[in-house]
């Protein structure tokens, strides 16, 4: 979780290793966040997540997560 920002706190990124994935540590994890942030003043929590992916979004938005928003970040590299 990050610092809080304009009243709403960030959370991310959450990555269960392979071989631990399927035993719930990762959404309890995130939920447990996401309930601290509510209950120590946060207006608002925010979890980016890959749309793509619908194992994670299913268990964000079981949780209580919606999704917003779909954006994408590019960086562009200079030439040398």
């Amino acid at each position: 979780m990050r610092l809080l920002v304009a009243g709403v706190s960030r959370i991310g990124p959450v990555y269960t290793p392979t071989t631990h994935r399927g035993n719930g540590y990762g959404s309890a994890v995130t939920a447990a966040a996401a309930l601290w942030a509510r209950e120590h003043s946060s207006d608002d929590v925010v979890l980016f997540a890959d749309l793509a992916n619908p194992t994670s979004n299913t268990i964000y938005q079981g949780i209580g997560f919606q999704p917003i928003s779909d954006y994408a970040h590019i960086d562009f590299t200079m030439p040398a």
